[in-house]
């Protein structure tokens, strides 16, 4: 039999908060969820996968700064680019999850750009990747969507990890199998935060 945790419990093996933790259940990342009356427990063997997923190698991007778009786990996904501020979700469509990510959000739309990707973490984990950042259009209220933006890939599953590799574009698909899957921290106050591809720190993996 399966040994299940509670979701404090799992946030307490990978040292994060349980609200943390709640965002990959919430987004579907995480096989294996049962419910126990209002209790949601998940299987430890899941837990230790997520504990030894490995670090973006960040070092093999050819920028020296990249933006990190940071995301919540979506409950209930609704299509549409107005879902983008619900959060991330595994059981939406890849054309859904386009429109989605890739805006609108306030950020410095060039910084973003020069970057030339843009991984989307969920509690520190990528499990999507825009590239084609060139062009962006900014409304009103400072908001920047990224017009052509393509989804290079996503992940559905965090612990296997599953990987979708969604464009057709060669470096764009090799980028997202780098990224996917992986551990990235990032800081920010809002959802976009700006990340050193060259600290020491992150070249392992």
């Amino acid at each position: 039999m399966d040994v299940l945790l509670t979701t404090s419990q799992a946030a307490a093996e990978l040292g994060c908060a349980v609200t943390t933790f709640r965002r990959l259940v919430h987004a579907g990342l995480i096989p294996g969820v049962v419910s126990r009356g209002v209790r949601v427990m998940v299987p430890l063997e899941t837990v230790q996968a997520l504990r030894t997923r490995r670090t973006a190698a960040l070092h093999r991007l050819p920028a020296d700064e990249i933006a990190v778009l940071r995301v919540r786990g979506a409950e209930s996904p609704h299509a549409g680019a107005s879902a983008g501020r619900q959060g991330f979700s595994a059981a939406v469509p890849a054309s859904d999850l386009l429109a989605n990510l890739r805006g609108w959000w306030r950020c410095d739309a060039p910084s973003v750009a020069a970057g030339g990707v843009l991984p989307v973490t969920v509690a520190g984990y990528v499990v999507a990747v825009l590239t084609n950042l060139h062009r962006w259009e900014t409304n009103s209220e400072g908001r920047t969507l990224f017009s052509d933006a393509v989804l290079a890939g996503h992940v559905t599953d965090l612990a296997r990890p599953t990987v979708h590799l969604t464009a057709q574009d060669a470096t764009d698909r090799a980028t997202a199998q780098l990224l996917l899957g992986a551990r990235l921290a990032s800081d920010s106050g809002g959802p976009i935060a700006y990340v050193s591809t060259r600290n020491p720190d992150v070249t392992q993996g």
